[in-house]
């Protein structure tokens, strides 16, 4: 909760908490977040499916190739990476189309991105064209890089302050789950379709298409900065933003914390790749769905920090989760 006149909140029927009227005074009619709100829950959910599931499908498509386990192995890492860099490279750029232009304009234009990758997969996937899927990975990737800094700024400017830290935690509940039903999915379109994947491309596009629909019903905001200028050299600009970054203590604290939770989330998700093919010797869907586990744990995290934060940002809990997983990551390995 800010600082200031305490306003108490009780839950709707939902699970969102709202704000009711101060004792003796006059409520506030309601910010209409609601369809905004929602409409980017979805959309981000249906982006994340896409990519995490395409990724997915590529990889188990590889590894049911007839090949040497080494050149098997580099080729699921190439993979991981093609997916991994375009966040590295792209970041930037899609942090100056969120300020540049307003937010509800970035994301509908990297759905129609979207879709012209899932074009480009559909090609790849029905030439089984190991090349082109890896070009729709690091495309599908890019594309999540250039749309993730509207998707977290548009939530100040959707949801009200006190309701900043329940929505990042169902965002992030929403992004998970995507990410457990997109690896799924990816596992279960390579056993069902075998050597027909073209139709595992045409679902792609297809799901892009409802992203669409549901990215024009965010709410219109205005651009943050309409006269920022673009810096053609992302790497330069990631040195500088960090160098602005380290100066706050606990922004820079964060930035590195965000960092270690992500490395060891896809050091894991490629472990469960490699071990549940050569060690436990299950098809593609149970590999799936024991990567599920991985997401699952993280999702219902994210949930719970939303509403253990009480309204505010609580950097309490960031480092009883860095410990937890250190400890079981340590137990991991015996």
């Amino acid at each position: 909760m800010s600082q200031g006149t305490a306003v108490p909140e009780v839950e709707t029927a939902g699970g969102a908490p709202t704000e009711t009227a101060p004792a003796g005074g006059v409520a506030n009619a309601p910010r209409p977040w609601r369809r905004g709100f929602w409409s980017l829950v979805i959309t981000q959910f249906q982006g994340a499916f896409n990519e995490n599931g395409l990724k997915n499908l590529v990889v188990f498509l590889i590894l049911g190739m007839a090949m040497q386990k080494a050149d098997r192995d580099r080729l699921v890492l190439v993979v991981g990476t093609l997916f991994s860099v375009p966040f590295i490279l792209f970041s930037m750029t899609g942090g100056f189309l969120a300020d540049r232009f307003s937010k509800r304009t970035v994301t509908i234009g990297t759905k129609f991105l979207e879709m012209a990758v899932m074009v480009l997969a559909i090609a790849g996937l029905g030439w089984q064209n190991l090349n082109l899927e890896m070009a729709a990975v690091f495309l599908a990737s890019t594309q999540a890089a250039l749309f993730g800094p509207s998707k977290y700024g548009l939530l100040p400017e959707l949801l009200p302050e006190p309701l900043l830290s329940w929505g990042n935690g169902v965002l992030e509940l929403g992004t998970f789950l995507a990410v457990i039903a997109g690896g799924v999915s990816g596992a279960f379109l390579a056993d069902f379709f075998q050597s027909h994947q073209g139709w595992s491309g045409l679902i792609f596009l297809g799901l892009s298409c409802v992203g669409l629909l549901f990215s024009l019903g965010i709410s219109n905001v205005p651009a943050a900065d309409p006269t920022k200028k673009f810096r053609a050299n992302p790497i330069g600009d990631l040195w500088v933003q960090g160098s602005l970054i380290r100066k706050d203590r606990v922004l820079w604290l964060a930035v590195l914390g965000n960092t270690y939770f992500w490395f060891l989330g896809a050091l894991l998700t490629a472990n469960i790749v490699f071990y549940g093919s050569d060690v436990l010797h299950i098809s593609p869907t149970r590999t799936g769905i024991l990567q599920a586990a991985v997401a699952i744990g993280i999702g219902l995290g994210s949930l719970a920090a939303g509403y253990l934060s009480g309204g505010k940002v609580e950097y309490g809990l960031i480092p009883l989760g860095s410990v937890g997983m250190t400890v079981f990551g340590i137990l991991l390995s015996r």
